[in-house]
């Protein structure tokens, strides 16, 4: 049943520049504190659902240019909600529960933690200070980064889609590659990420198949509010949506 749901899944957002991951609902819960537990039994099918760099151009790009008129917020956001959302229509016999990453509860914390879902699907390995054994940095605040076997760190993270009855008892859980692996490379990553993360230099710390075009490095350095400008959006198309 799961390697059905997995290549439709993966049949519909593959095209348009995502990779899907199952996992096990057990799987997340299992390493994280209970305030963080996702509200399903542990034998829960999900997907975590990545852009890789041709999302840009497969997905965004299209988007932009066919429902211009309804973009009323982010754009990226707005189109991964409209491909994700159309997986509802794909499996009209199916629950399906949509968790975005820009998503948050009432009590502020994210819906779901992204880097630790795509670890535990074994999509991109999450690196953290504890995958350090001599510490260089003290009382300082250190956060982990996913690393992609392909893709480096131009890639992103991008939501969950939740099947709450199908149950996957045996579904076999595949490692992320520990493409980062030795000591040295690991502080330079984390280094990097924590402390010179604008420069990007943390994304090509493996040699990396793709990653993400001029016209989109400059999209995503561009303060949100001029990014409508770079997909030929006008501010005042922008506006006219919120009447």
């Amino acid at each position: 049943m799961e390697r059905r749901v997995a290549e439709r899944v993966r049949g519909a957002l593959g095209p348009l520049g995502f990779e899907a991951h199952a996992f096990k609902v057990g799987w997340y819960n299992a390493v994280l504190q209970p305030a963080f537990h996702l509200p399903y039994p542990d034998d829960t099918l999900a997907f975590v659902v990545l852009s890789t760099p041709s999302m840009f151009d497969k997905a965004l790009k299209p988007f932009v240019n066919k429902e211009w008129l309804e973009i009323i917020r982010d754009p990226v956001d707005q189109c991964v909600s409209h491909h994700l959302s159309r997986m509802k229509e794909k499996f009209p016999d199916q629950s399906i529960d949509i968790m975005y990453d820009y998503e948050i509860l009432p009590s502020r914390k994210p819906k779901f933690l992204a880097q630790t879902a795509a670890h535990v699907a074994g999509a991109a390995y999450y690196y953290q200070r504890k995958d350090v054994k001599l510490d260089p940095w003290g009382k300082k605040k250190i956060y982990g980064v996913c690393i992609h076997p392909k893709y480096g760190g131009w890639f992103a993270i991008r939501g969950l889609l939740l099947f709450p009855d199908i149950q996957v008892p045996f579904l076999e859980q595949s490692a992320p590659v520990d493409c980062v692996n030795t000591e040295e490379k690991r502080i330079e990553l984390l280094e990097q990420f924590n402390f010179h993360w604008r420069d990007g230099r943390y994304r090509d710390i493996i040699e990396v198949k793709e990653r993400y075009s001029e016209e989109q490095k400059t999209y995503f350095a561009t303060p949100p509010a001029e990014r409508f400008r770079l997909l030929g959006l006008t501010q005042e198309a922008q506006r006219s949506t919120l009447h």
